[in-house]
């Protein structure tokens, strides 16, 4: 009996221990090796981005665009960028509800736009906006130049990247603070030196003080600058407007720098002139627009024509531009000390004529035998301030007069 009793023991912890191998076995598929594509992970795909606020919203028959300005979410993406909103377009907050676009104008709310790889080559570019999710903050930028260090903080003078007033502050690195060189390297505060351009994210709130201070919620400096105005430091220059470009050839009038120049020159421009904006983003060659303010470098040696001539090695594309009227200048009761009569056209029209303020900053460029008197029957290219009084005839300030034909000079047979 107990031989039985010990036989029957052993055969249940057999059967015991089998019942999961058996489970396990039942569990599994015949053939458990998979194919090696099934074991290869899709690559995630990268969507571009630009953070920033909505600085212009247009609806037209054209159809409904936004424009972004603040700063891309990879070191490759925009920093500006114009979208267009499509049936498709989702403009959410970070939870996916559904936020108005008109809320988002209005409380001026910070967002990360979403946008297909497909973009123009244009300044701003151009795409179409994926997603819009928007943020339940607001924030500020400005776009400047380090003046000084001190315990403090940096200050940093420069313009509002919004509203394009000019701006003081003193900047400090928190914690939280995301600091990185041109190439969107992460780098530490000691990298920062007089000199260097950078543009810089922190608000709603500052500290009422003067200059305002604030902590940086992010910061884009250009660590090659200090070198760079080294070098420019040393090489002639004209900084000035671009009055006319065409075939790789770029005309500036303005005033020459300390160090040397013209104020007036043609610039051949090619591969090898670096064409940049003021915080050192590269730019191509359709920022070089007629109007454009620019301060271009060049070498020592000019061909000694007129204008002279040479080659652009750097132009720093600053920001705005200057309108520009053709006409003659005629004698008038509006005109007088420091002040000519333009009739834009030089036709019967007078509505579009105006008037323009002359001061010691403003660069006149006369034919070959003038001076730069500026006399009726003078036919000219003007180049003025953005500002214009409302009145009739509209006054504004000139910055760049080319005369282009003057009756007074007798060009030689």
């Amino acid at each position: 009996m107990k031989k039985m009793n010990k036989t029957i023991a052993a055969v249940s912890v057999l059967a015991m221990t089998a019942l999961p191998i058996a489970a396990f076995a039942q569990t599994q598929p015949a053939d458990t090796i998979q194919p090696i594509s099934a074991q290869i992970q899709p690559e995630s795909k990268v969507v571009p981005a630009t953070m920033g606020l909505i600085t212009e919203f247009q609806n037209d028959q054209s159809g409904k665009f936004i424009t972004v300005t603040g700063r891309g979410l990879a070191a490759t993406d925009q920093s500006e960028i114009i979208l267009s909103i499509t049936k498709d377009t989702k403009i959410i907050d970070a939870k996916g509800k559904t936020v108005p676009l008109k809320t988002v104008i209005d409380e001026k709310r910070v967002v990360k736009a979403f946008y297909g790889p497909n973009i123009t080559k244009s300044l701003p570019a151009r795409g179409t906006l994926l997603t819009l999710v928007v943020q339940d903050y607001t924030f500020t930028a400005i776009d400047g130049t380090v003046d000084s260090l001190s315990k403090a903080g940096f200050l940093v003078k420069g313009t509002d990247t919004y509203s394009g007033n000019d701006q003081e502050i003193i900047l400090r690195v928190g914690d939280q603070t995301k600091l990185l060189d041109q190439n969107g390297n992460p780098i530490t505060e000691d990298k920062i030196q007089s000199g260097m351009t950078l543009r810089a994210f922190y608000g709603p709130e500052v500290m009422e003080s003067f200059p305002v201070q604030a902590v940086a919620s992010y910061i884009r400096v250009n660590t090659e600058i200090a070198e760079e105005n080294e070098a420019e430091q040393e090489a002639p220059g004209t900084e000035g407007i671009i009055t006319s470009y065409n075939d790789g050839k770029m005309t500036v009038a303005g005033h020459p720098l300390e160090q040397g120049g013209t104020n007036y020159i043609i610039l051949s421009v090619d591969e090898a002139t670096q064409i940049v904006d003021e915080e050192g983003n590269v730019l191509n060659k359709e920022a070089l627009k007629e109007g454009a303010y620019v301060q271009a470098f060049y070498p020592q040696v000019m061909i000694m024509i007129y204008p002279a001539q040479s080659h652009a090695d750097k132009i720093i594309v600053r920001k705005g531009e200057a309108p520009k009227v053709e006409g003659t200048i005629e004698a008038s009761d509006f005109a007088g000390e420091g002040k000519v009569y333009v009739n834009v056209g030089s036709d019967s029209v007078k509505e579009n004529d105006i008037v323009l303020n002359l001061s010691d900053d403003t660069v006149i460029i006369p034919v070959i035998g003038g001076d730069t008197a500026l006399k009726p029957g003078m036919k000219i290219t003007a180049f003025h301030s953005m500002v214009m009084a409302l009145s009739m005839p509209g006054i504004t300030n000139a910055e760049v007069i080319l005369v282009q034909e003057d009756p007074s000079v007798s060009l030689p047979e």
